[in-house]
This record gives structure tokens, C-alpha cells and sequence, in this order.
């Protein structure tokens, strides 16, 4: 931990590394989210590795304020990565490559499972507030699969079904359902608007102009490889559900926090458009604690210790990274126990008060 006297302040991180999540720090029985889903889906398609302590950093009014842990180490963030593919198609968006997020992802990717049906009415926007209701199989894994996918925030909802079951669609739209194989689906169409590898893209358009470190890594399935231009690509998933995914320090995550924080600018250079992440924190209608693949807490919805105008990205197991407008503050924690998560930016919210 850095120099930093505030008692306060070094309790709340103390009740964080008290607070461990119960996955192994090896990959082992019980790891993961995919061993909830029905075989023969139930199995990991991507690499993994294992991860380190209960690690992160605080940046206030755009400073460090202190860290813990193993800030620098690349771990697997889950479905933090959701995040960072909204953040892709900004800069598709400010490229003029995604002009119109109504448009109907169909009109501009072809060949990749948009043209009939229901799915020929789904649209970026459908795909970013995960309302698409898309339905198919990306890389062998149906959409299926995560039907009746309940959060724990959402409570059991009356019309619940097993996870897995063929749970009637609707129109897109019209229902919010967490999804990770649409998500895949939304990030192979990135591939294809791109027609480059999506870590190349996020390299050079966010993580070198925010000045993040070369230590992280996103990973594919080991099957998800597709040909554009000649060129053998591999899509990268949303996540780390069925393995691949986003690797990344802490110190590298609070840098992409800070860069939403900012509206979009970085060390007075403007890296994405402000009308975009505007966007990326604009309710869904349909379901108001969530933005563009970015948790909000509309009515302290989801972490109800904070302010209503924090928003989030998550992954499982479980990592944050926590915006907090009203502080000028960007927080990251890895691999806490979620149940009390919010007991600990209680904590730090209290502590942080104290030093202003």
C-alpha cells in the first residue's frame, strides 16, 4: 500500500483483502462461470490463467491515491471486457464506420448471421444495451445457452425459467437479458466493420494515447478464427465466460476509468468523442441501470452505498472498475467477494470524504 496516513482509508482496503473472492487462485474445481451452463456447453473454449491477491488502485481528481495488492499483474477481468467493446464501437463511431447505432447491424456486415428473420432487425444499439434478443450460434455456443440468465441484483423474477431453456424471444428491443453469446456476436461484428483483429484496434485508438502500459492481453476461443481480406483473424470475445478474454492490470483498468471520467479526453487530448460516452452513460428504457455494455446505478440500483450518478463496468469473479463523478474518482478492485463489494465503497466513500 502507498504512503497513505488516513486510518480511514487504509480500513476500507483492509476489509477489501479481508474479503476475498472464494475462487482458487489456481484454475481448478469450481472456477468459472461456465460450469453453470448446461452441457455439453458447460466447458472452457478459450485459455486461462490463474490469478493474483485481492489487488487495485484509486485515482482522485486524476492522481493516484493509492494501491494494493498486485495492481500491475494482468488478470482476467470477465465481462469487464463488455466495456472496452463499447468503447470499440465509439471509435467505430467516430471513425464513420458505425454513423447511426438504430441502423440495422444487417445493413453493414454481411454474412454473419443479421440478414432474416428477427435477427435482421437488430441494430447496433440493440446489441450495446443487450436488448437484441439476436438469436443463433456464435462460434458453436447458441444464444440459448444463457436464456433465463438471471443477475443477483434482479432479483427472481416471476417468469424465470432454468437457465438454458428455450425461453420464448421477443422483439429486439423490447426485453434486457445479459447475454455473453450475443455479446460475441456483437464483437465479431466489430471485427468485420473493422476488418482488423480488435486488439489491434483498442491498442493503438485507446490503450497507447491513455498511456497504458504493453501488459495485457486479449484473447479468442481457440476455434474463433475467421478470413477477411485474406487476412486470418481471430474474434475476441465480451468476456471470460467460456475462457479468453481481457487480461489487464489494475493500474491499466483505473486508465480506461479515467478516460471515461473524462468525457472522453485524455492528458488534454480528446481520444473519443464526448457524445459518445454521453451515450455510453444514457439509460436503457427498458432497463435504466444499464448503458452501453456500462452498469448504472439508477435509484442505487445496484451498489446502493453510493451515488445514483456512479456507473460501472463489471466482470465476475469479481472485479470493478467504479467511476464516481461527484469525486473526481476512479476505483478498481479485483477478485473481491461481490457479496460485499458494496460494504467496501461504502468504506471508501467515507474515508475519501474525510480527506477533502
Amino acid at each position: 500500500m502507498s504512503d497513505v496516513r488516513d486510518d480511514a482509508l487504509e480500513q476500507a482496503v483492509r476489509f477489501a483483502v479481508e474479503h476475498e473472492t472464494s475462487w482458487t487462485r489456481e484454475i481448478g474445481e469450481g472456477w468459472g462461470i461456465h460450469q453453470q451452463d448446461p452441457a455439453p456447453y458447460n466447458r472452457l473454449r478459450g485459455p486461462v490463467h490463474a490469478r493474483g491477491p485481492v489487488s487495485g488502485t484509486i485515482l482522485l481528481q486524476g492522481r493516484p491515491l493509492l494501491s494494493w495488492g498486485e495492481p500491475a499483474r494482468a488478470d482476467l477481468t470477465f465481462s469487464v471486457a463488455k466495456t472496452y467493446l463499447a468503447l470499440l464501437a465509439g471509435v467505430a463511431h467516430d471513425r464513420g464506420l458505425l454513423p447511426d447505432e438504430d441502423e440495422p447491424v444487417g445493413a453493414c456486415v454481411r454474412g454473419i448471421g443479421f440478414e432474416h428473420g428477427r435477427n435482421a432487425q437488430v441494430t447496433w444499439k440493440h446489441l450495446l444495451q443487450q436488448t437484441s434478443e439476436w438469436e443463433g450460434e456464435c462460434f458453436g455456443v447458441p444464444d440459448q445457452v444463457d436464456r433465463y440468465r438471471v443477475l443477483s441484483f434482479q432479483g427472481a423474477a416471476a417468469n424465470a425459467g432454468r437457465k438454458g431453456d428455450a425461453r420464448p424471444l421477443h422483439a429486439p428491443g423490447t426485453f434486457w437479458e445479459y447475454n455473453d453469446v450475443r455479446i460475441n456476436q456483437l464483437a465479431l461484428a466489430l471485427l468485420h466493420l473493422f476488418r482488423r483483429p480488435l486488439p489491434e484496434v483498442f491498442r493503438e485508438a485507446i490503450m497507447r494515447p491513455i498511456g497504458a502500459s504493453e501488459n495485457w492481453n486479449w484473447a479468442g476461443y481457440d476455434d474463433a478464427w475467421v478470413d477477411i481480406d485474406g487476412r486470418r483473424m481471430q474474434s475476441v470475445p465480451g468476456g471470460t465466460h467460456w475462457g479468453g478474454g481481457v487480461s489487464i492490470g489494475s493500474t491499466d483498468q483505473a486508465r480506461v476509468g479515467q478516460l471515461l471520467l473524462d468525457d472522453g479526453r485524455y492528458d488534454g487530448r480528446q481520444v473519443l468523442s464526448r457524445e459518445w460516452i454521453e451515450r455510453m452513460r444514457t439509460p436503457c428504457p427498458i432497463a435504466p441501470f444499464y448503458g452501453y455494455l456500462i452498469w448504472l446505478n439508477h435509484a442505487r440500483r445496484v451498489f446502493p452505498s453510493v451515488p445514483e450518478s456512479s456507473y460501472f463496468a463489471i466482470g465476475a469473479g469479481s472485479s470493478f472498475t467504479w467511476i464516481e463523478p461527484q469525486r473526481r474518482m476512479v476505483l478498481v478492485v479485483r477478485w473481491i467477494d461481490a457479496e460485499h463489494a458494496d460494504g467496501f465503497f461504502a468504506r471508501v466513500l467515507q474515508a475519501v470524504d474525510r480527506l477533502s
